[in-house]
């Protein structure tokens, strides 16, 4: 029998998110109904509402989150009933040609559930990212759920569940995509939840210079207590030069562009050691360009990459970052700001746009 639950639903463009009754149907075959325990507000939420992500509304929000599975549907091997696990948004095919390159992390066909979830009038919902859980149950592709087998206290979920998105794209944007090595240095412009994640990316990878832009000085102080060694404000001083001068005039090994904007990057661009690479985590409005002297990009060594999800693989990467939270290497609870009801969702979305919070997170 399908499930009648609240849920924070986007009817329109630049509509307020109202809280509805949806239709969870049973689990199909691969599929997997879960009860969602915690869900964080991302800013990929926030673009589903301002039409950036596309206009197939009504949409049903959410999708960094820990849950319990519920119900699985046929051939469901991954994961049993009572399982806890995170959601992530790349359920990998296994059989387009990067998975047979062993490159997982670049699934070109990574897959949802089948089944439509819907309003109580039949209306079909396109869950974000395929996994819409701004709600007490939701239907996901049994790939998207990572088994996590650690004890954790139930307070502990709300910070667990953010490494389903925004703080996995920071770290993985340093060690996975930037493969950061001990002893290097590593700039990150832009510190909000994404680079500070990657702060606390280069710190467990074992980087020695961590050093983070922005212009917010609180921004800057909470950088420092997760692992940044020098700080820069960009409005008081030159980003390139200052990201020079604290690494013996070369520019850092690895600059982490987390605002999306062509200026930063160029920044980046130019603050990275002569062979040093620029990682791009940030995302663009589609409307950006960017302009940079041919001969400078010819003239440099290194490698220009984007960080799509911090190249993250979750089956190997969300339990081994698990333990490290586990163990007091990574401070995942830094990052969770508030603790809200599903009712306080707008106003979440209008403390994270102030740049306020780095994280509202949900718990159901």
């Amino acid at each position: 029998m399908a499930h009648k639950v609240q849920a924070a639903v986007v009817r329109s463009k630049d509509a307020p998110v109202t809280i509805e009754t949806i239709i969870v149907p049973n689990p199909g075959p691969g599929e997997v109904v879960v009860d969602v325990s915690t869900c964080g507000v991302c800013h990929t939420d926030y673009s589903y509402v301002e039409g950036g992500v596309g206009d197939n509304y009504p949409y049903l929000l959410g999708h960094e989150s820990t849950a319990v599975v519920s119900e699985i549907g046929e051939g469901v091997t991954n994961v049993a009933v009572g399982d806890k696990v995170i959601l992530n948004w790349r359920a990998v095919c296994g059989e387009c040609r990067a998975c047979k390159k062993g490159q997982l992390q670049y699934c070109f066909d990574t897959h949802n559930a089948k089944q439509k979830m819907t309003l109580e009038d039949g209306t079909e919902l396109e869950a974000a990212l395929g996994i819409g859980s701004f709600a007490e149950k939701t239907l996901v592709a049994a790939g998207q759920c990572t088994k996590i087998d650690a004890d954790l206290e139930a307070h502990q979920d709300a910070a667990v569940g953010l490494l389903g998105c925004g703080i996995v794209a920071g770290i993985g944007a340093a060690i996975n995509t930037g493969e950061l090595k001990r002893g290097e240095s590593m700039a990150v412009i832009g510190c909000g939840g994404v680079g500070m994640a990657a702060v606390q990316g280069a710190k467990l990878a074992g980087a020695t210079t961590i050093i983070a832009v922005d212009i917010d000085d609180a921004k800057l102080e909470q950088a420092k207590t997760l692992g940044a060694t020098h700080t820069i404000n960009s409005k008081n001083q030159d980003a390139v030069d200052t990201i020079r001068d604290y690494t013996d005039g070369f520019g850092a090994d690895l600059v982490v562009e987390a605002v999306g904007h062509p200026e930063t990057y160029k920044q980046a661009f130019y603050a990275r050691d002569l062979a040093g690479r620029v990682v791009l985590v940030g995302v663009p409005h589609p409307d950006m360009k960017l302009e940079l002297p041919f001969q400078d990009v010819f003239s440099r060594g290194g490698s220009l990459k984007s960080a799509w999800y911090g190249d993250t693989l979750p089956s190997r990467d969300f339990p081994m970052l698990v333990d490290q939270y586990l163990m007091g290497r990574l401070d995942l609870d830094a990052f969770v700001s508030e603790r809200i009801s599903l009712d306080n969702i707008n106003e979440a979305f209008d403390k994270m746009n102030a740049g306020k919070v780095l994280r509202s997170v949900i718990e159901l």
